[in-house]
């Protein structure tokens, strides 16, 4: 059967700018005005039609439900995330900061792993920075990175989770493993941020449903324990669009409800540097799959290969930029290390979309 996708292809800076025929994107600050309507067949794009806003809304009872669907999830806002004492809205981007407490990440393996003290003290400055969610790993995804025993990972996260919720923090507990997202959730985390998208476990999916907090399903190629494994792709854009979508529905069949399901496409898992590329281009399209999306590309390898291999703690000005196409994707979770910075980022990006939304002047009558 023919896949069919809605890809945003033209943007505006408000909707005046285009007289009214551009549409929100994820109920965010992001307005598209031009569209692609993609059909493909057995893995191959066989058509693909333009169409602005206004033809394509007008074109769209004559088109298979699908298409309607898509094109209803592409304008869908998205209630706020609830996390114990504090809401987190999603009609903005928010920034998730990361706090590894792993001997071996790639970015800052074992810097808060052994000094409580020191890992509260970064937890609190990016509290204080303006992240609006804190996500504790304790186990490292990098590629090769061996799988850790579920005991070491509770004893990693789960005294940072209540030092965390301590301060009152959002949480999100990034891991894939059933026992330590309860332990995660009875420690003060409020959501599950799984990298195997519920995968790794067959227990997973029944447990998420069960506890009724927001999940996090991201986009990975592998099974198993080496989630880059796997990684061939006939359109890398759209076989993530289509994985994706399969994951969504299936949490929903396990009983999660559609508005706790957040989407992660997953850069840089079992994905070349042009893969990444590709998918950052396209993240508007993931727009149409109806759900919150989440982007984590801080300090990713592709950032080394786009700058003479600058090492991790050399990405920043990457880490910016491609925060910001994520912004002007209408992204509304950015996952990142560097938080004062990225928050910066985010301020003027939204005094920016602010002034483009106030400052629209009318042409003189006559």
């Amino acid at each position: 059967m023919p896949q069919l996708y809605i890809r945003p292809i033209a943007f505006a800076d408000s909707p005046q700018s285009e007289e009214g025929e551009a549409i929100r994107l994820g109920g965010g600050m992001v307005y598209a005005s031009r569209f692609a309507l993609i059909i493909r067949q057995y893995g191959k794009v066989i058509s693909r039609q333009r169409f602005a806003a206004a033809e394509l809304a007008q074109e769209m009872p004559h088109l298979p439900e699908e298409a309607q669907n898509q094109w209803q999830a592409l304008q869908k806002g998205h209630p706020p995330l609830a996390c114990g004492a504090r809401t987190i809205r999603l009609d903005q981007p928010q920034v998730v900061g990361v706090l590894n407490v792993t001997p071996d990440s790639f970015s800052d393996g074992g810097a808060f792993l052994d000094d409580p003290e020191v890992a509260n003290a970064h937890a609190a400055a990016m509290l204080e920075a303006g992240a609006a969610i804190i996500d504790v790993g304790g186990e490292s995804t990098r590629p090769g990175a061996a799988a850790v025993w579920e005991g070491d990972e509770l004893k990693r996260v789960v005294p940072a989770i209540r030092r965390l919720a301590a301060m009152g923090a959002a949480i999100s507990s990034d891991t894939r493993r059933p026992a330590v997202m309860e332990a995660a959730l009875e420690a003060g985390a409020h959501i599950i941020n799984d990298v195997s998208a519920l995968r790794h476990d067959p227990r997973s999916l029944e447990f998420a449903a069960r506890a009724g907090v927001p999940v996090i399903l991201m986009h990975a190629p592998g099974e198993g324990d080496d989630l880059h494994a796997g990684g061939a792709y006939g359109d890398v854009v759209l076989d993530v669009f289509d994985w994706l979508k399969a994951r969504r529905d299936a949490a929903m069949a396990a009983g999660i409800a559609r508005e706790r399901i957040i989407l992660d496409p997953g850069i840089g898992f079992g994905k070349s540097v042009a893969d990444n590329l590709a998918l950052l281009n396209a993240l508007p399209l993931l727009h149409a799959l109806g759900q919150p999306l989440m982007v984590g590309t801080s300090r990713k390898r592709m950032i080394g290969a786009l700058s003479n291999e600058a090492p991790a703690h050399k990405r920043l000005g990457g880490s910016l930029a491609l925060a910001t196409k994520a912004m002007d994707a209408g992204i509304q979770l950015l996952r990142v290390h560097d938080v004062a910075e990225t928050v910066q980022a985010v301020h003027v990006w939204r005094g920016l979309r602010d002034a483009a939304l106030t400052d629209f002047r009318q042409l003189p009558e006559g």
